[in-house]
């Protein structure tokens, strides 16, 4: 590996435990608000993990267990409706302060600046929950510390597909050596080393038992020994 220029991280699961908590409650939300009977308990919600993408979870789920609601003219208007009310009902969730970031995160962001290390994101999860996030777990002015954040549909494929990660590595102008890509899931290190990408694997609470083959290093959470090889300290 060339000299760690650059650390892009995951989001959801990677940066905070946000999944069971924070978007599985949301949906619910959304779902009743708009007056439907689904509703995703942990373990349900689990198994839809392995669809990457908020819209892509509802389209596959109502094609799965709903495809009454599949088949109406109105399902992709719906899937936009439902989306949008899931995320505002998740940035509330964020800003009650319920989904802190997980051990050794803010340790790590805090440690790469100091050295100078630039960051990045690479997430599926929609700009305003990343915004959110950081936000409301790490400063208020978090969001400009990452010099590029791609998220959401900014891309046509996503993980695990490397597509997010070629784009923000584009717009860093950083060969995939140069950097290292923090993920949770056996998605997002298929993505990450798909692009070419080491990958610390943090393993997360929907994540346990997943394939985490090719990763550089696999903890349960980052710590300070983490930070150092990272850094080369």
């Amino acid at each position: 590996m060339d000299t760690l220029l650059a650390i892009i991280f995951d989001v959801d699961g990677t940066l905070a435990e946000t999944e069971r908590d924070g978007h599985r409650p949301a949906f619910n939300r959304a779902f009743a608000e708009a007056g439907l009977d689904w509703h995703w308990d942990e373990e349900l919600y689990g198994q839809l993990l392995s669809v990457t993408g908020g819209k892509e979870r509802i389209r596959h789920f109502a094609e799965r267990y709903a495809p009454e609601v599949a088949v109406r003219p109105d399902f992709p208007a719906l899937v936009q409706r439902l989306h949008a009310a899931k995320t505002r009902h998740y940035v509330e969730i964020v800003d009650s302060g319920a989904l802190p970031l997980r051990p050794g995160v803010s340790e790590l962001i805090g440690a790469a600046r100091q050295a100078g290390i630039r960051l990045a994101i690479a997430t599926t999860t929609s700009p305003e929950n990343v915004d959110a996030l950081l936000r409301a777990s790490l400063a208020p002015a978090a969001v400009d510390w990452f010099e590029v954040i791609g998220a959401g549909d900014i891309v046509p494929a996503k993980k695990p597909a490397p597509d997010i990660y070629l784009w923000v590595l584009e717009r860093l102008g950083l060969p995939a050596t140069a950097c290292f890509a923090i993920e949770d899931s056996e998605n997002g290190l298929l993505a990450a080393r798909a692009a070419g990408l080491p990958t610390v694997v943090t393993v997360g609470e929907y994540s346990r038992g997943q394939d985490f083959s090719g990763a550089t290093l696999i903890v349960e959470q980052l710590d300070q020994a983490t930070t150092d090889l990272l850094l080369g300290r």
